[in-house]
């Protein structure tokens, strides 16, 4: 039983459109609001007094006071009736292509190095905003789940979301109290030490060392959801040894976020940022002669199609029936009249559910977003 159903009106201007998922602590649901259009709603579903519901809408105050384009943008925060009773909420921007974890699925099992590059320089730079303040902000919970993967007028735009976790981290020792998922959680935090801006980058480190090879590192089979020094006796093995697309340049970059001491890390976002800005520079990052690389990070060759990741890229999986329908039911909107907004989501969905879609309607939605129709 869900906390609200479709239909369901939470103000004078939302209204429940669809669930889109929920987790241990919170349901998420699609929204239409009356004059700003499509919203996302995280409905906490525990809460036991006024104080905690505060407590848990302070994730939308220190959302609204960064202001990045790689971080969520939250619109409103309150409270609503539910069959449970009442429950915290707060709206942040819809992004309808979905989280990373749907991208990274499309493109089993590996994603194309450009693209991933392209993602984590992104996650690096909304943390960068966070990690900057005074104290830093910590996000404590960047997993694929927590980031969204949506389209703008200059192509691929990667969005942070889920600052439940996040914390101010302590003025003096700038560390904060250890959160998260097990799986991206560094080797300090899961021995209750603490949590600080190299603890994010961590995280990073670990979606794109999985991104780029199907693992996880320091994965030996036990569980992760303890420390265990055994784990983390040995060194995890260079990216480009499961995935030979991966050059020298970003191979140090990966294994550098995932030292097991905090101080053999980038110390914060902003150093990873960087080191990768100092990569594309040196021309690491170009991958492919003759196409132009794209503001979403994927090649074009000459015709607008995707460029082939390596000779050892396989061809990519057939769209599935669902992506065909989002593309043909987009193609169909964006030939009628005030329905370009809503053809350039449904084509949102579709390109990440499919790379073949991606290679072939990524150009498209590119101008969709800036208002050109073809």
């Amino acid at each position: 039983m869900t906390l609200l159903d479709n239909g369901d009106r939470v103000t004078e201007t939302l209204v429940v459109d669809r669930m889109l998922g929920e987790g241990a602590f919170a349901e998420v649901h699609r929204v239409r609001h009356e004059y700003l259009g499509w919203q996302a709603m995280k409905v906490f579903k525990r809460v036991a007094s006024l104080d905690e519901t505060r407590t848990l809408l302070e994730e939308a105050r220190l959302l609204s006071t960064l202001g990045h384009p790689n971080i969520v943008r939250v619109f409103d925060a309150g409270t609503v009736r539910t069959a449970r009773g009442v429950r915290g909420f707060f709206t942040m921007e819809y992004v309808a292509g979905g989280s990373l974890e749907r991208l990274a699925r499309a493109h089993s099992p590996t994603v194309p190095v450009d693209l991933v590059v392209n993602v984590v320089e992104q996650i690096a730079a909304g943390l960068t905003v966070a990690h900057d303040q005074d104290p830093p902000i910590l996000h404590r919970d960047v997993t694929p789940a927590n980031i969204l993967v949506g389209y703008d007028s200059t192509g691929m735009r990667v969005r942070i979301s889920d600052f439940g976790l996040a914390k101010r981290a302590d003025p003096f020792t700038m560390l904060a109290s250890a959160q998260g998922t097990f799986a991206f959680m560094a080797p300090e935090v899961l021995r209750r030490e603490g949590y600080s801006r190299a603890s994010d980058v961590w995280s990073v480190g670990t979606i794109a060392y999985l991104l780029l090879t199907n693992r996880l590192p320091y994965d030996d089979g036990g569980p992760l959801s303890s420390y265990s020094p055994s784990r983390f006796a040995r060194a995890p093995l260079p990216p480009s040894r499961y995935n030979p697309d991966v050059d020298a340049d970003l191979d140090e970059i990966v294994l550098a976020t995932l030292g097991t001491a905090p101080a053999d890390r980038p110390a914060s976002a902003g150093v990873l940022a960087a080191e990768l800005r100092a990569r594309r520079r040196s021309g690491a990052a170009l991958g492919v002669s003759g196409g132009a690389v794209g503001a979403s990070g994927a090649a074009f060759g000459p015709s607008g199609g995707a460029v082939g990741a390596g000779a050892g890229a396989s061809a990519p999986p057939p769209p599935s029936a669902r992506a065909l329908r989002l593309a043909e039911e987009a193609l169909g909107l964006s030939r009628r009249a005030g329905q370009l907004d809503r053809a350039a989501d449904l084509m949102e969905e579709a390109v990440n559910l499919s790379p073949e879609l991606r290679a072939r309607y990524l150009p498209m939605l590119t101008l969709w977003r800036r208002g050109v129709t073809m």
